[in-house]
């Protein structure tokens, strides 16, 4: 029979509403975290503040090798339902710009809110103690801690993936899928910084220097805001398109993206005397003014300036093209792209085919969100649609 219904590993945004959702249905379950504390990565989410959902969450803003895996999930258990729980324990919240909805307060009332509805379904917690061992038989799964084993016939991977290995991130999930056969989507950090190599060298000036664009790779695109580092591209706009590039090929910033290529000719119209310079400083910030025209190499009064020429600046600032050197790694990045591969899952339960009372959710599957609040509705629907059935 096993000492508990299930054993879920990942104390996280998943592991802890499917342990709810299961323990409120009259499961005896069991949560273990090596972590000594759970919900670590929603505590540092959102600045503090948890953008824990988005209200215009859709199967089409996750990247997997199945697009339409997650479709029934989250169809399942949409934004409002969590708006419905948050609002059950008063925790006030505010929309910011796309959809995006954060805590007033803090991230902490989220976490504490799951404990809580852990605690309602009578979930037992185990943290701060590695897993050491996995094995299954005779419809059992045995999970060693420590020098205590415990069994349950379901067992639910809600490890997450290798991102932000500070918080003691790692590749477990992966591991354990591995051991009983199942396929892992090759994983990569997404939602991420990128570097810049020695030909961009000139863009390090800008460090610190922002500003709303629309980012292009292959044919997908987002606009909002970029900003330069130290290192090389961050910034919404370069997160949200990293989780889509590979790599050594080019991405596109459109600079300029209220404006066709022909701006610089109407200028040239209305006030020929006035310079390139003062032109461009009007529509970016100085020192990235400076630096644009540094490297396009062009001077002097649009009236004495070939439309050609103006426009050819016009197709550069709406086109730039960066070959980033790189990412800055899981280290930096908010989420993992790929893990354990839907084709081996039910999306309606999130069960393994080839190992029934095996489960993978959240972030440890290949399943991942555009940046502001997709994962975490993802982490909230897979998590209940296992528990649902464990």
């Amino acid at each position: 029979m096993g000492d508990y219904d299930a054993i879920i590993l990942g104390a996280g945004a998943a592991g802890m509403m499917c342990a709810a959702t299961a323990g409120q249905r009259g499961r005896r379950v069991l949560l273990a975290d090596h972590a000594d504390a759970p919900g670590k990565k929603i505590l540092i989410s959102g600045g503090g503040r948890c953008n824990f959902t988005n209200i215009h969450t859709a199967a089409d803003r996750y990247l997997s090798a199945n697009p339409h895996f997650a479709k029934s999930a989250l169809g399942r258990y949409t934004p409002q339902d969590f708006l419905s729980l948050i609002g059950r324990y008063g925790i006030a919240w505010h929309e910011k710009t796309l959809g995006q909805l954060f805590c007033d307060g803090s991230a902490k009332q989220v976490v504490a809110m799951l404990v809580e509805e852990c605690a309602a379904g009578g979930v037992t917690m185990a943290l701060g103690q590695p897993v050491t061992d996995i094995s299954h038989g005779d419809g059992l799964f045995r999970v060693k801690r420590g020098d205590r084993i415990v069994s349950a016939p379901s067992l639910v991977l809600a490890t997450g993936g290798p991102s932000i290995p500070k918080l003691g991130a790692t590749g477990f999930a992966y591991e354990v899928a591995r051991q009983f056969d199942l396929k892992v989507v090759q994983p990569r950090p997404a939602l991420v910084p990128f570097t810049l190599g020695p030909d961009d060298a000139l863009f390090q000036s800008l460090s610190g220097v922002s500003a709303e664009v629309e980012v292009r790779w292959n044919k997908t695109r987002f606009r909002e805001a970029a900003l330069f580092t130290h290192r090389g591209l961050s910034g919404p706009a370069m997160l949200q398109i990293s989780s889509y590039w590979e790599h050594r090929t080019p991405i596109h910033v459109n600079f300029l993206p209220d404006l066709d290529v022909d701006w610089l000719l109407a200028e040239k119209r209305n006030r020929p005397r006035t310079g390139l310079r003062r032109v461009v400083v009007e529509r970016f910030p100085e020192r990235m003014a400076d630096a644009l025209l540094e490297r396009i190499g062009t001077q002097g009064d649009l009236g004495n300036l070939p439309d050609k020429t103006l426009r050819q600046i016009g197709e550069r600032l709406a086109g730039w093209s960066f070959i980033p050197s790189g990412t800055e790694g899981y280290a930096k990045a908010e989420v993992t792209v790929g893990g354990i591969a839907t084709a081996g899952l039910s999306s309606r339960t999130m069960e393994a085919a080839k190992v029934p009372g095996l489960y993978a959710i959240g972030e440890a599957v290949d399943v991942t969100g555009w940046l502001g609040g997709y994962n975490f509705q993802w982490a909230w629907a897979s998590g209940w649609a296992a528990g649902q059935v464990l």
